[in-house]
């Protein structure tokens, strides 16, 4: 049975680069890196590489990157970290209604433990409007935290103009930036940003490894207390295997941006074209103006998502409703709900995001069996 795979926004497979880089440090450099001895020490090696290909990436220093086990605790560092450090100087916290539950579910935290947080409204594009951050910022807000890129719909955020605003009011601002890294050029001092969180498995590295972006002098308080490694701002022995692969998957993501930009901008012309014309009551979600080219949001009138998954996933087609997280929830997209869909357009959405290994031939495939498949379903 054929088997493609359009769910790289919940994961990208590991590149054969990134685990061979990996190999080394599970048995013949498999030392604690943070021994004192040589056998220790030569495990360390590729923790260097990684801090600085994460630099060029980003445009930073290296010792303002710390590795982190996911995006999801980058989240949770940068949110936590800066509310116990600012708790003196205010209690409110600014995030958009389209967040990633590793953003949203914190900031719930902290509301539940005395925190004011202001989910900000995004327009039917999933844009959120910067002059709605100005207008909720007060004396004590102590931290702005709006994620560059949607992983349900692609939408890119106006970052660099909320940044200006967060440096004009002093506040100290993060972004999630897991979706986007390694994908599109980012710049930190551009956007204006002070933490910007990533993942290694949504760039083609592997899982279980992540890293946090923190500008110097930036307020902060470690989530994890121990042994002091990554600076004293993560403490925990160090994913040597994870931080390996990471830093090749790094390195091949700045050496291919270009090229891999121009691909997916063909394969996502392609697949929309292919939608559009095998598909009937079918909608594209978002502004094409500001989007990933590997994310496309999808609505299907009168169609159910999962019973779309479902069968398609009989078909050797593997696409998603939206975030894999959520992905056994009944509810609709929070996301699409905040864009103002109705929660039965919401429940007619389903998410194709493409990959380096993907084709032309796989999208017309995908394409053919899905409008079957719906018309089919549409029937019942």
């Amino acid at each position: 049975m054929r088997h493609i795979y359009l769910d790289y926004a919940a994961t990208t497979p590991t590149r054969p680069e990134a685990i061979e880089a990996m190999q080394p440090y599970f048995f013949e450099l498999s030392g604690n890196p943070s021994a004192a001895h040589s056998f220790g020490q030569r495990s360390k090696a590729p923790v260097g590489p990684a801090h600085r290909n994460a630099s060029l990436l980003l445009g930073c220093a290296g010792d303002e990157v710390f590795f982190t086990a996911s995006g999801t605790e980058s989240n949770n560092t940068v949110i936590k970290g800066v509310a116990d450090a600012g708790r003196n100087r205010g209690n409110h916290i600014i995030c958009s209604s389209v967040e990633h539950s590793a953003v949203l579910e914190p900031c719930r935290y902290l509301a539940q433990r005395g925190y004011d947080i202001s989910f900000l409204p995004v327009d039917g594009t999933g844009r959120i409007d910067p002059d709605e951050v100005r207008k909720a910022i007060t004396g004590k807000t102590i931290l702005i935290s709006i994620m560059h890129a949607n992983n349900e719909t692609g939408t890119i955020q106006p970052i660099q103009e909320i940044g200006r605003i967060a440096r004009e009011y002093t506040v100290p601002f993060h972004t999630d930036a897991v979706q986007s890294f390694g994908h599109i050029p980012l710049n930190v001092d551009e956007m204006n940003l002070d933490y910007l969180s990533v993942s290694a498995h949504k760039c083609y590295g592997p899982k279980g490894i992540g890293a946090l972006y923190m500008r110097k002098g930036s307020p902060f308080t470690p989530l994890l207390h121990g042994g002091g490694q990554e600076r004293g701002r993560r403490s925990g022995t160090h994913n040597i295997p994870g931080i390996a692969g990471f830093a090749k998957a790094m390195e091949l993501a700045s050496a291919e941006m270009e090229s891999n930009a121009a691909f997916f901008s063909r394969l996502r012309k392609r697949l929309i074209s292919a939608l559009s014309e095998r598909c009937n009551d079918i909608t594209i979600n978002g502004d094409e103006k500001y989007m990933l080219q590997h994310i496309v949001s999808v609505t299907l009138k009168n169609v159910n998502n999962q019973e779309l998954l479902t069968e398609l996933d009989k078909e050797g087609i593997y696409i998603s409703r939206g975030a894999a997280c959520g992905a056994s929830r009944d509810a609709p997209s929070h996301v699409l709900l905040a864009m103002g869909m109705s929660p039965e357009k919401a429940n007619s959405t389903v998410r194709l995001s493409l990959g380096k290994w993907n084709t032309g031939e796989e999208i017309d495939e995908a394409a053919e069996v899905l409008a079957k498949v719906a018309d089919r379903l549409r029937k019942h």
